[in-house]
């Protein structure tokens, strides 16, 4: 008698075990229908939105020419469009280089530029580098130049070497000089230099 319900006890459980297994997938199958998809990924669906609004672009890279002949050429890790301005750019750790038809090169290194192409304006800004192949390497916080040929303005100090020794000045500026001659370095405002001289080769 006991083993007739036992017996039929395993038979029940048999049929019952699967029945519940059953009912739990149906019950997460509806559960998991009912998260909302807009509230699974809310950083991703933030970072679609900053890039559509600022139109990033990772490391872009521009070659191109002034209306004097100079070589332009710029690099940057990420090169945006702040609240959607068009025209307007801004790059972030650029690198610049130019080379002008009388052989001078530049080079140009800052945190942070923006760009406004209808206004013909580059301004660099933190931690500006500017070196040449002359021979001159200097630092400043802000710098600005135009776009469509070689004017360069450092309105504030200026820091760092020059080919006779070491040079600070309250203002800089590079022009194109006329003439086909090469490009000219104006220092302005308390320039002071410290002469070096190089040591004699015996």
């Amino acid at each position: 008698m006991q083993r007739d319900r036992y017996t039929r006890l395993v038979s029940w459980l048999k049929v019952l075990f699967p029945l519940m297994a059953l009912g739990l997938l149906s019950t997460l199958f509806l559960l998991s229908r009912a998260i909302d998809p807009g509230q699974a990924l809310p950083f991703a669906e933030k970072d679609i939105q900053d890039r559509l609004r600022d139109q990033q672009i990772t490391g872009p890279f521009f070659s191109g020419a002034s209306s004097s002949g100079d070589a332009l050429s710029f690099y940057a890790d990420v090169l945006t469009t702040p609240d959607g301005k068009v025209g307007t750019n801004r790059a972030q750790n650029l690198r610049a280089t130019i080379s002008t038809p009388e052989g001078t090169t530049f080079r140009l290194q800052s945190d942070m530029a923006d760009f406004d192409l209808a206004q013909d304006y580059a301004e660099l800004l933190g931690g500006v580098v500017f070196t040449t192949s002359t021979g001159y390497r200097l630092t400043s916080e802000k710098m600005m130049s135009e776009l469509s040929s070689l004017n360069l303005k450092s309105p504030g100090p200026v820091f760092g070497t020059a080919p006779a020794g070491t040079l600070e000045a309250g203002a800089m500026s590079v022009t194109q000089a006329e003439n086909d001659q090469a490009p000219q370095l104006l220092f302005t405002n308390r320039v002071k230099l410290i002469y070096k001289p190089k040591p004699l080769i015996e």
